[in-house]
């Protein structure tokens, strides 16, 4: 018997440990495959809901918010980058053409765009949130441009137009500020959140291993009550 999970992934598209969570998180589905099997949401976490659309220079943004040097601030980059070099996701580099990614940006719209992906399909949802992360952190491009934002609706399989006349309204304002206000709600402070069956939570970019780990554990828990399995 098969185990399978509901998982809602709670982040945000600016979020580099998000980037890093869903790729390990990928790699522990597919180590336990065949004993679990998994359906992913995507929900929405701002980490800056108030940054002005054109953003901010990011390591005056990070020094700022955390209160540390834009060498410590550099290091920590470098870390990242190298993590998730290691799982198979390409950040850019500031030594890059264009800087890599040296804003950080509103992504307030990026998360109705995604919004309206989850209604689409899983699969919709799916190839938008990875683009959007490549867009910003392998491409160094705005999530907060609207511009970007169709293109990569459309490379994801989504209507373009479509994409465009959401972008143009307030279209899923009210429900993406509802999913983050139920999250903050249930105590979610930092993402990535994994949230399984509603019940069983894993914070943060966890390596692959903690992440397999939970998962079987989780599994064990559930299937003794023979929930949420499928023959």
């Amino acid at each position: 018997m098969t185990t399978f999970l509901k998982i809602d992934f709670v982040s945000d598209v600016s979020c580099p440990w998000c980037a890093i969570g869903l790729k390990a998180l990928d790699q522990a589905l597919a180590r336990v495959a065949g004993d679990i099997t998994a359906e992913l949401h995507f929900q929405p976490f701002e980490l800056n809901p108030k940054m002005a659309p054109e953003g901010q220079e990011i390591t005056e943004h990070i020094t700022e918010k955390y209160g540390i040097t834009p060498e410590q601030a550099e290091v920590n980059r470098e870390n990242i980058r190298l993590r998730g070099e290691k799982l198979g996701f390409a950040f850019s580099r500031a030594d890059q053409p264009g800087g890599g990614r040296s804003r950080i940006y509103n992504t307030f719209d990026a998360h109705r765009l995604l919004h309206w992906a989850g209604l689409e399909s899983a699969d919709k949802q799916r190839r938008l949130k990875e683009g959007l992360f490549k867009a910003y952190f392998t491409d160094g491009q705005s999530p907060a441009s609207h511009e970007v934002l169709q293109r990569v609706a459309g490379e994801a399989g989504l209507d373009m137009q479509r994409a465009q006349e959401i972008l143009a309204s307030h279209a899923f304002a009210r429900e993406v500020h509802e999913r983050e206000s139920f999250y903050l709600t249930q105590g979610v402070q930092s993402v990535p959140a994994v949230i399984i069956n509603d019940r069983y939570l894993i914070s943060g970019g966890q390596p692959v291993e903690v992440f397999e780990q939970a998962l079987r554990k989780i599994s064990a828990e559930i299937e003794p009550q023979g929930m949420s399995s499928r023959e």
